[in-house]
């Protein structure tokens, strides 16, 4: 599954998730649509999108109303679309949650910018955030790949939220719960066992090798850290002694 960033644009006027697709997807973005407010709400909980663009003004459920109960299953970045354009209707968006506003007419590059700017934002990373590189492994955060030995290293959606969260604060402890809300949703804030999972196979995919942790470090009862300093790779601690 391509790691590209995955964009929900809403809008009831086709024209405009037709023209916000080209723009994006020509700057290299993957993006699906959806007609109005329920039908971007069930995208929204099938495809776990990285950022939704909302027009404010829908038929069924108006995109504040959308904003709303996405941020009640997960977090994620939201930016609003509408005709309006003044500097009260704008600092209204922002009031109530948006990431950002963009007023119809757009510029194409415009909107690719703002994306981009709002993504940046919402995953802790900076400009030229760069990669991270450790034994073989290189992590372009800013790309989303991943390359093992100069090998483009093949990761689920699943896979690459987990390790981009991980490496977005390496050298650091991530808390279990952290991890789960962001990478799964608040639902899933608990289910320590399923997080086990997932890490033992972004392991694998960087290397380790069964029964090590590798470069992913595990803090029981705390959370996990990349370790991208020690001059180990290995590491001695088995998959049984993963306690979460």
């Amino acid at each position: 599954m391509s790691t590209q960033p995955l964009v929900l644009v809403a809008d009831d006027e086709p024209r405009i998730t037709k023209l916000v697709s080209i723009a994006l997807a020509s700057e290299g973005f993957r993006v699906i649509s959806a007609g109005g407010g329920d039908e971007a709400l069930a995208r929204a909980e099938e495809v776990r999108p990285d950022i939704v663009l909302l027009d404010i003004v829908m038929p069924d459920l108006d995109g504040i109303e959308v904003m709303r109960r996405l941020r009640e299953r997960r977090p994620v970045p939201v930016i609003l679309l509408t005709a309006k354009g003044s500097t009260a209707d704008k600092a209204k968006g922002l009031d109530l949650g948006a990431d950002d506003y963009i007023a119809k007419p757009f510029h194409p590059d415009e909107l690719a910018a703002r994306v981009r700017a709002v993504i940046r934002r919402s995953t802790g990373l900076q400009p030229g955030a760069g990669v991270i590189r450790f034994d073989d492994v290189a992590i372009d955060l800013e790309r989303r790949t991943v390359t093992r030995g100069g090998e483009l290293v093949a990761l689920s959606r699943t896979e690459w939220l987990l390790l981009q969260h991980l490496a977005t604060n390496a050298g650091k402890v991530v808390l279990h719960t952290e991890l789960l809300t962001k990478v799964w949703g608040p639902e899933y804030r608990d289910d320590l066992q399923y997080l086990r999972v997932w890490v033992s196979r972004v392991r694998r995919k960087l290397g380790a090798k069964p029964g090590e942790a590798g470069r992913i470090r595990t803090f029981q009862g705390i959370g996990y850290l990349l370790d991208i300093d020690s001059n180990a790779g290995g590491g001695g601690e088995s998959e049984a002694d993963v306690q979460g």
